[in-house]
């Protein structure tokens, strides 16, 4: 058995499980147009085929990704001053259980003169439609849904999308379950029986585990599999061999 770094894309960050680490990830611009905001590599480019597969180049506009841990409290400080602390406690995530300090959260508006910085303008209906349907096949999942408040801890917000991988967000979203309820299902029934997902061309097969054997480090090591911490004190091992 072995341990394996305090990082990956199933990272769960909420106000009860905050942010391991405190190393920067590969970040690279959303879109050379707004180079202010920043997201992990792969997370990017996944992101920026997807508004492409959309034709929403001119139309959606990436308005906040990674922030660093002073970011997030300038932005927590801010918020309570103008808007009040119930208003920024549904809004806005503590400082160091931001999602946006792991670089693979964004913040999406539709493009207007004036955008929300907190709450951005992102509808259900046209090309912002046409992307939430695609969402899921490059991986992302709209993080905080209506109706799983109790559970999120965060209030609906359309705008705020996470990458989490291909085949967990095709899940996820199939299954109507956020980022909260696939870890505990991983971890409750795919410990020993991996769940398997079908994506494109491959199955996916998908478990929880405490620790990991040397095998699933050779895999990872060879791009055979993903290793990702849960943030719960375990790893999720997504296998396609």
């Amino acid at each position: 058995m072995s341990r394996h770094p305090q990082t990956g894309p199933l990272l769960l960050v909420n106000a009860s499980h905050p942010l391991p680490i405190s190393k920067t990830p590969d970040l690279v611009c959303a879109d050379p147009r707004w180079p202010e905001v920043q997201l992990d590599r792969q997370a990017a480019g996944q992101l920026r085929a997807c508004i492409r597969a959309v034709k929403g180049e001119n139309a959606i506009v990436p308005v906040s990704g990674w922030r660093s841990l002073d970011q997030q409290q300038a932005i927590w400080d801010d918020t309570i001053r103008q808007e009040g602390e119930a208003f920024t406690r549904q809004y806005v995530a503590l400082p160091g259980c931001s999602e946006h300090q792991t670089g693979l959260a964004i913040d999406l508006g539709l493009a207007a003169e004036t955008i929300d910085f907190i709450r951005p303008n992102f509808p259900y209906s046209g090309v912002c439609g046409a992307f939430r349907k695609l969402a899921a096949c490059y991986g992302f999942i709209l993080r905080y849904p209506a109706g799983k408040e109790s559970i999120t801890g965060i209030a609906h917000e359309p705008w705020h999308f996470r990458y989490v991988g291909t085949p967990h967000a095709r899940f996820m979203t199939d299954q109507c379950l956020v980022l909260e309820e696939y870890v505990e299902l991983l971890r409750r029934k795919h410990s020993k029986q991996p769940l398997l997902v079908p994506a494109g061309s491959r199955i996916y097969r998908i478990r929880s585990c405490r620790e990991l054997f040397r095998e699933d480090l050779d895999a990872a090591l060879a791009g055979r599999c993903q290793i990702s911490s849960d943030n719960c004190g375990g790893y999720i091992v997504t296998d396609w061999r």
